[in-house]
């Protein structure tokens, strides 16, 4: 074989050489370039990774059933826990409490990413479970403003803080729990998932407070029913913890702990690292991976927020509807999401996640003027209408980015990179929302603040979308190929033998 100038082994080399020496250089290629055989391949357990696709999306449904309780009930926590006097102070001073969980989530980001790169996804997600299903618990415990003063918001602001770091470690935890788990083609739809389970938190939250309110009234969830939502995250953290103590560690993991891969074909070992990822090396290494996640991140979570959390609040105070009727809307825009949120898995897993992502992006620069313009217009199917708008968008960002975000970084810091970058972004843009749009609502008495916001955050979006990688039907790095059957398998490693030479 003559020395061609595309390839890195010969490349520069006298092609004499390459002649004489044929057999050398030949196992120079193959020794950088080796083939898979049949034990590097990871085959699937269906049935394993649907109970990893159970358990962690159980808990990221309690995840966001927490925090759709506390958007939903803003207007009444605000009257419970702050002193009474003017509306919007109230409501600015919920919308803070809701916020300042985040500021300690890139911390616990920082503890629980890093832990579970080292001591094993499974128990650190148990872990961030429990405190979880601790703090909720706990904020349907405490008594009134009316009753203990100052100390009301003063113990609502720890336990917020105590949920908050647990979630730090939760969905970077669980993405990569999915993402290690599933086979490389069908990694968008077994992740897609895990984003049902936000949409089912939500739905779950959303119809809790919709009954109660209906029942008891707005005089008795401020006396006692705003609770209720709070104590049943209890028995919910349960169920998860059981869930979630029964699963092996993943596979991808396991071969980083095994000791006997490292013994593997040169193809294992050449995409496996034994190096678990501390802090310091996150932010050394993957500095522009992570750049690139929080902004990725930060345009999804601003959108997100935007209309699952914040657009009660904005039919309620903005446009006059009573709570339950701008719930009632919410629940079914995310009801026709959770009925094809798996298809957008499905098409990612097929088309590639850059398309699904960048339709998203654009969908909310495109037409969220649009959508809020027909939200204003006050009637039932206008509202309906624009919300739908901004869901379909929002859906393909929600079916692609738990299986996108994990095949950012490779598995020894995988935990890790995409906690800390995550909660980072969350934490700067995602919890943020619901105070900065009604902030700006206030200062500025625009109501189509939130637009002209969830437009600049997809306009970055946008741009982070055209730097990511394509990373569908690919390993994970740091990773052999993950595959669902024996057959496939063997179509992979046959895929690699070397054509017969006569």
């Amino acid at each position: 074989m003559a020395a061609t100038e595309t390839d890195p082994v010969e490349a520069g080399v006298d092609p004499e050489a390459v002649k004489r020496h044929r057999t050398l250089f030949r196992a120079v290629r193959r020794r950088r370039n080796p083939r898979l055989r049949r034990t590097d391949i990871t085959v699937t357990d269906e049935a394993a990774v649907k109970r990893a696709v159970k358990a962690a999306s159980l808990g990221n449904a309690m995840e966001w059933f927490d925090f759709g309780i506390y958007s939903y009930l803003a207007v009444t926590i605000g009257h419970v826990f702050f002193p009474s006097g003017n509306g919007t102070v109230q409501l600015l001073s919920s919308f803070a409490t809701f916020a300042v969980s985040f500021l300690v989530r890139p911390v616990g980001g920082m503890v629980f990413g890093p832990m579970g790169d080292r001591i094993g996804r499974k128990k650190v997600l148990a872990l961030t479970m429990i405190m979880m299903a601790v703090g909720t618990f706990a904020i349907g415990l405490i008594p009134s403003y009316a009753v203990i003063g100052f100390w009301a918001p003063v113990l609502l602001i720890l336990f917020r803080l105590v949920q908050g770091f647990s979630t730090g470690g939760e969905y970077g935890g669980a993405s990569t729990f999915i993402a290690e788990y599933a086979p490389d083609r069908r990694r968008g739809f077994f992740g897609s998932f895990l984003e049902l389970g936000t949409l089912a938190g939500y739905v779950g939250a959303a119809g809790l407070v919709t009954v109660l309110t209906g029942v008891l009234g707005s005089g008795g969830m401020e006396s006692w029913g705003w609770r209720v939502p709070f104590l049943v995250a209890g028995p919910i953290g349960l169920v998860g913890l059981y869930l979630r103590l029964r699963l092996d560690e993943t596979p991808a993991f396991q071969k980083l702990e095994d000791e006997s891969s490292h013994k593997a074909s040169d193809a294992a070992s050449a995409v496996e690292a034994t190096a678990k990822g501390d802090l310091a090396k996150i932010f050394r290494d993957y500095w522009p991976t992570l750049i690139l996640c929080v902004c990725l991140v930060g345009a999804y979570n601003i959108t997100d927020y935007m209309l699952l959390s914040y657009m009660p609040t904005y039919l309620s105070d903005e446009m006059g509807y009573s709570e339950t009727h701008g719930l009632l809307i919410l629940i079914a825009t995310m009801a026709v999401l959770m009925l094809i949120i798996s298809q957008v898995g499905k098409l990612s897993d097929r088309f590639g996640r850059k398309p699904m992502l960048m339709a998203g992006m654009l969908g909310f620069l495109v037409l969220s003027v649009p959508a809020f313009l027909l939200v204003q217009q006050g009637g039932l199917a206008a509202v309906s209408a624009g919300m739908l708008m901004l869901g379909l968008s929002l859906v393909c960002m929600l079916g692609t980015m738990s299986a996108a975000l994990p095949a950012l970084f490779p598995t020894q810091v995988r935990y890790g990179s995409l906690s800390v970058g995550y909660n980072l972004s969350a934490s700067l843009f995602g919890g943020t929302t619901p105070l900065v749009i009604t902030a700006l609502i206030s200062a500025t008495g625009s109501d189509m603040m939130p637009a002209y916001y969830a437009m600049a955050a997809a306009l970055v979006g946008v741009i982070a979308v055209a730097c990511m990688k394509e990373t569908a039907q690919q390993p994970l790095a740091g990773s052999p190929p993950s595959v669902g059957t024996p057959e496939e398998a063997a179509e992979l490693v046959e895929s690699q033998a070397p054509a017969p030479r006569f």
